[in-house]
């Protein structure tokens, strides 16, 4: 029990501050400030499905995809920063017809639900919370189980820390709502632009990350280059 307790330990260290839920909850009080709050409510429920899933199968089955495919953790990481990036370019410079959408929305009553744009998956699950980082995370965890036997104590380890993890994903989107309703509209509407900035930024790290790990793995940059002197 205390060697379960442990490895759970272990997992939710490791994996909070990679896929850090906190990122994933001003990013939805960015998108969803004029959504109702059963729509709002729904999208975190599904956000929070998609997540426990994705987790469960980069565990069991992420090594396996990652090399059918071909793809790289480079890759990963470049692909995730140009999403990134691109989310970020639209919150910060938001459509001309927003506006006129927001009236529109306001005449239109309940019926504009069926209409919102569903942000559940991308980008809530991918991939601000489960990104290339997070997905290297789960890839190498899996990786280091003595000779890949997936154990009764295995199993229950990666269930419950993708279960726990799940909660607390689902707690801080959930609060992110009364956050919304404390700032207003107007204060959404410049969180938006200051998340936006913080997206674009993010995602340009990943991208240069991505190519750096490139240009090592190609050998056109020392993996160990030494300090000048």
């Amino acid at each position: 029990m205390h060697a379960f307790l442990d490895y759970v330990m272990f997992g939710l260290l490791g994996l909070l501050p990679i896929a850090n839920p906190l990122t994933s909850a001003t990013v939805l009080l960015a998108l969803t400030a004029r959504y109702p709050d059963a729509e709002r409510n729904r999208q975190i429920t599904r956000a929070t499905l998609f997540v426990t899933i994705v987790l469960l199968v980069c565990f069991y089955a992420g090594n396996a995809v990652i090399s059918g495919f071909g793809i790289s953790i480079s890759g990963l990481r470049l692909a995730g920063g140009l999403i990134v990036s691109y989310i970020g370019f639209g919150m910060l410079f938001p459509p001309a017809r927003a506006a006129e959408d927001k009236v529109q929305a306001e005449m239109a009553g309940d019926e504009s639900g069926a209409k919102l744009p569903d942000i559940s998956f991308i980008p809530l699950t991918m991939p601000c919370t489960t990104g290339p980082g997070t997905i290297a995370f789960i890839i190498s965890a899996a990786s280091t189980i003595p000779g890949g036997r997936l154990t009764p104590m295995v199993h229950a380890v990666a269930l419950t820390t993708v279960l726990l993890f799940a909660l607390v994903f689902w707690l801080c989107l959930r609060g992110a709502t009364r956050i919304m309703r404390f700032l207003g509209e107007t204060g959404i509407d410049a969180l938006a632009r200051l998340m936006g900035f913080l997206l674009v930024c993010i995602g340009v790290q990943f991208a240069i990350n991505g190519v750096h790990d490139l240009l090592t793995a190609w050998g056109f940059i020392a993996v160990s280059a030494p300090l000048p002197t």
